[in-house]
C-alpha cells in the first residue's frame, strides 16, 4: 500500500449531492463525484488490514485493495482492469449497489468510517469511458455452440458478455423494447441515467452479442423449441412477482404495485407515449407501504411529480440508530436505521404500521386504514392504534416473492420450496436449461444479479 498511514490523515468524505430542493425539479443524476485529489486521498484510506473483508463483504468478490490503491496512486488506467476482472458493469454497482463492502471494511469497527469504495468504484469507471479505454473485446474466434439467454437484466447482460467473451453465440431475448431490465425501467433516472445503460449494451452488440426485443419466451416464441435450436438456454427473468396486500379495499382503483407506478415514470421519462391507465402522484396524498429501496424510489418520483403529501410506511418496528453488535456484529451487514435519499427530499416515515383496509367511492380509494403494531413477528396490532388518513395514491413497495412460473413450467424446469427455479449449480433439472439472477436466488442485490450472471456463463461453459 502507498500510504501505510493514509487511514490516519485523511476523514472520509462521502460524495457531493445536489440540494434536495433543487434536484427534485428533473430527473437528471444527483450525485456527483470528488474532485481528483480528494478521490487519491479516499484512497489513501485503505489500510494494509491482512484479511480484505470488504473483498469478503462484496458478492462479485472485487478486489478493492488493489484499485484504492491504484487510485491513490492515479494509475486509473490499470484500476479499471483490476475492476473489470470481477465486475462487468461497474457504473451500475458504483450508482445502485448498497455497499456491503463498505460495511466489511476494517474501518467501520469505526463506525461510519469505513473506506468510501462506492464512490471509488464509479470514478475510476467513469475516467475510463472517458478517456476511451474501455472498448469492445470480441472473441478471437468462434466455438460453434450457441446460447439463448432470457432476460437482458444485469444477470442476463454479464452472462451474455462472459459467454460470447469465451467464443460462444449468444443471443439475449428481451420481451421489454430495451435492455436492462430492472436497472432500465425500475430504478429512477435520477439515480442512474439510462444512455449509461445503453452504452454498455452497445458494448455487448459491438462484441457480437445479438439482442431481439419485444420478444416474451413463453408467448411469441416457444420454449421448447427455443431449446431445441441451442445448445444451452439461461433463464435470467428475474423475481417479478411482486408480495401483495390481501386486505379489504385492495381491489379500488388508485391501489398499486411499484413497479406499475415506477415502469410508467421510467418510459415516460424516456419520452414514450402515454400509456392507456395513467398512474400519477401529481396532486395525491401518495402512500407507499414498503421501506426498500424500491419504496424509495416511488418516494423520490411521487416528489417529482409534485404529490401533495409523501408518507413511506413500514411494517416492522424502527431499527437501532446504530449496529447492534449483538445481532450483525461487524464484519456483516448492520441492521441499523438508514434513512433513504428520498426521505431527504421530503415526505414523512413511520414504523411498526398493519394496514388493515382501504376506503373510497365511486371505485377509487380516498383513506387508508392502519393500526399500530407491536413492531416484531408476528406483528399484533396495538389496540386503540386505529387511524385513518387520505390517501389518493397507495403503492406496494413490499418485495417480490419469485419468477414468473409460466416460462419455468413449459420448459419443465422444477422450483424449490420458494418458487425458484431449482438449480443449486446453475444447470436446473433440465438438461441443457440453466439459470441466473434472481430468477435462482430469488430477489436479491444487483452486485448478486451480476455475480450470478458471471459463474452461470462459467457453468454453460464447462457443460459446452
Amino acid at each position: 500500500m502507498g500510504k501505510l498511514r493514509g487511514f490516519l490523515e485523511y476523514d472520509r468524505a462521502t460524495s457531493p449531492e445536489r440540494d434536495p430542493g433543487e434536484r427534485i425539479g428533473d430527473y437528471k443524476e444527483f450525485v456527483g463525484s470528488l474532485p481528483l485529489v480528494e478521490l487519491r486521498a479516499q484512497g489513501a484510506r485503505c489500510m494494509e488490514c491482512g484479511v480484505p473483508f470488504c473483498n469478503h463483504g462484496c458478492p462479485l468478490g472485487n478486489l478493492i485493495p488493489d484499485w484504492n490503491d491504484l487510485v491513490y496512486r492515479d494509475n486509473f488506467a490499470e484500476a479499471i482492469e483490476q475492476l473489470h476482472r470481477t465486475n462487468n458493469f461497474p457504473e451500475f454497482t458504483g450508482r445502485l449497489c448498497p455497499a456491503p463492502c463498505e460495511a466489511a471494511c476494517v474501518l467501520e469497527i469505526d463506525e461510519g468510517n469505513a473506506v468510501t469504495i462506492k464512490q471509488i468504484e464509479v470514478a475510476i469507471v467513469n475516467r475510463a469511458w472517458e478517456e476511451g479505454w474501455i472498448v469492445p473485446r470480441p472473441p478471437r474466434a468462434r466455438t460453434g455452440r450457441t446460447v439463448a439467454v432470457i432476460g437482458s437484466g444485469p444477470s442476463g447482460l454479464a452472462c451474455a458478455q462472459q459467454l460470447n467473451r469465451r467464443g460462444h453465440t449468444v443471443t439475449v431475448l428481451e420481451r421489454d423494447e430495451a435492455a436492462g431490465g430492472l436497472v432500465r425501467f425500475g430504478v429512477p433516472d435520477f439515480k442512474i441515467e439510462k444512455w449509461l445503460v445503453e452504452r454498455r449494451v452497445r458494448q455487448l452488440v459491438d462484441e457480437g452479442v445479438e439482442f431481439r426485443y419485444g420478444v416474451d419466451v413463453g408467448v411469441d416464441v416457444d420454449p421448447v423449441e427455443l431449446r431445441e435450436a441451442h445448445d444451452a438456454v439461461v433463464v435470467a427473468t428475474g423475481a417479478r412477482v411482486p408480495r401483495d396486500l390481501p386486505v379489504p379495499g385492495r381491489e379500488l382503483d388508485g391501489v398499486h404495485f411499484a413497479m406499475e407506478y415506477l415502469v410508467q415514470r421510467n418510459r415516460f421519462v424516456a419520452g414514450a407515449p402515454a400509456p392507456e391507465r395513467v398512474i400519477s402522484a401529481a396532486g395525491e396524498h401518495v402512500i407507499v407501504i414498503g421501506g426498500g429501496d424500491t419504496g424509495a424510489d416511488c418516494v423520490g418520483n411521487a416528489h417529482r411529480e409534485g404529490a401533495a403529501s409523501v408518507t413511506q410506511i413500514e411494517l416492522v418496528g424502527e431499527p437501532p440508530a446504530s449496529r447492534p453488535d449483538d445481532v450483525t456484529p461487524w464484519p456483516r451487514w448492520p441492521m441499523k436505521l438508514r434513512t433513504s435519499y428520498a426521505l431527504h427530499e421530503g415526505g414523512e416515515r413511520d414504523f411498526a404500521i398493519s394496514t388493515t383496509h382501504f376506503s373510497g367511492s365511486g371505485g377509487r380509494v380516498e383513506e387508508i386504514h392502519w393500526a399500530q403494531n407491536t413492531g416484531v413477528p408476528p406483528f399484533d396490532a396495538v389496540p386503540g392504534t386505529e387511524e385513518a388518513r387520505p390517501a389518493g395514491l397507495v403503492l406496494l413497495a413490499m418485495g417480490f416473492l419469485g419468477p414468473e412460473t409460466g416460462l419455468l413450467e413449459q420448459l419443465g424446469v422444477e422450483r424449490d420450496a420458494r418458487g425458484n427455479a431449482d438449480a443449486a449449480e446453475f444447470e436446473t433439472s433440465v438438461e441443457g436449461v440453466f439459470a441466473a439472477g434472481d430468477a435462482r436466488r430469488g430477489q436479491s442485490l444487483i452486485v448478486w444479479a451480476i455475480d450470478e450472471g458471471r459463474r452461470c456463463a462459467a457453468a454453460v461453459d464447462r457443460t459446452l
